[in-house]
């Protein structure tokens, strides 16, 4: 029974070095038929995928072949060795042991890697995808990385035990990995990324967003739109945002700096620094154990309640309302954005 399965309509090139860093084999599709692909849909174990649009009618998959002796996986773009398997070896272990598919049908790209059975993952098998930009795709691994660039389109990844990298996407993300980290740049409109025991960075990007993990922290920088992040045990960092920024963790501080808009932070155990450029509609943050420090832009007025063990301020200017050490409600001026502070500790309310 055949086990390499190859559509006719792509040219096949196979490698004859041992190098694990160079293709085992490399699938080339016509300009007509990679013009037809609207979708792209790769799923292997142990395997890295790699996506990446290209402006020109174009189609490869180069597939990436190591040995995984003694359970232990090797990473196809790190590893100098094939573990001294020769050629044949691993030719003859795919065709007995894996199903490899890899074919442009119904306006679709494949690129499958299968088990024909249960039993010890003997080969790691990875895809270097490159498409046309506008195209949605379906990625699934295990215990490897995603990466895609470059797209526009609708994007489901899933890993585990792996990082997902995406730059320069603009449509729908959705994606979600364990044991994991999970950075994006340059990518726009509608983004949602969920992790556990990794780390979430995100730059230079802007929609919607909604980013959740546990145990790490999330970092944000130079972000437009509406964002959600939530963590635990972790903290979270942004810098140069300018939207709606809804943060919840616990066990973890939350710093923000240069913020355009309006913010609402929930944390517990932890502190909260924030500093304000402009306040559009509010800014509520809210903590226990931990102290909280809000610098805002004196320029405009605010409706204003705060509650803390102790309150300090500076800066402050046409206030009426009650305040004491700890408890502050009126408002600034003639009043308007709301400001809300409620904390276990200390709270430091500056105007500048």
């Amino acid at each position: 029974m055949k086990m390499l399965l190859f559509s006719v309509l792509a040219s096949v090139t196979l490698m004859v070095s041992g190098q694990s860093n160079e293709p085992y084999a490399t699938h080339h599709f016509s300009s007509l038929v990679a013009s037809s692909i609207r979708t792209v849909e790769a799923t292997t174990a142990n395997g890295d995928i790699t996506l990446n649009g290209v402006a020109s009618s174009e189609a490869t998959v180069e597939m990436y072949i190591s040995t995984n002796n003694r359970g232990n996986f090797w990473s196809l773009f790190r590893s100098n060795r094939r573990n001294n398997w020769s050629r044949e070896e691993i030719k003859q272990t795919l065709e007995e042991d894996y199903m490899i598919d890899i074919k442009v049908e119904g306006e679709k790209l494949y690129a499958i890697a299968r088990q024909k059975s249960r039993g010890q993952q003997k080969l790691n098998i990875s895809f270097k995808i490159s498409v046309p930009k506008q195209v949605n795709s379906h990625l699934q691994t295990s215990n490897a990385n995603i990466r895609i660039s470059n797209l526009s389109g609708s994007q489901n990844l899933r890993t585990s035990n792996g990082s997902v990298t995406v730059e320069n996407i603009s449509g729908k993300l959705a994606g979600s990995t364990s044991n994991g980290s999970f950075s994006a740049t340059n990518s726009t409109d509608d983004i949602d990324m969920r992790t556990s025991n990794g780390r979430i960075t995100v730059s230079d990007c802007s929609g919607k967003i909604v980013l959740q993990t546990s145990n790490s922290q999330v970092n944000l920088s130079n972000t437009i739109g509406n964002i959600t992040a939530t963590t635990s045990n972790g903290g979270v960092k942004a810098s140069h945002i300018n939207g709606e920024l809804n943060i919840r963790t616990s066990n973890g501080n939350v710093g923000l700096e240069d913020v355009l808009g309006s913010v609402k932070v929930n944390t517990s155990n932890g502190g909260v620094s924030v500093a304000m450029t402009s306040v559009s509609d509010y800014v509520i943050l809210s903590t226990s154990n931990g102290n909280i420090h809000l610098t805002v832009p004196s320029e405009k007025g605010y409706d204003l309640k705060a509650r803390a063990q102790k309150i300090e301020t500076s800066g402050l200017e046409n206030f009426s309302g009650r305040m004491d050490d700890k408890n502050m409600e009126g408002r600034i001026g003639p009043g308007g954005a709301k400001i809300e502070l409620r904390t276990s500790k200390r709270a430091i309310l500056s105007f500048n």
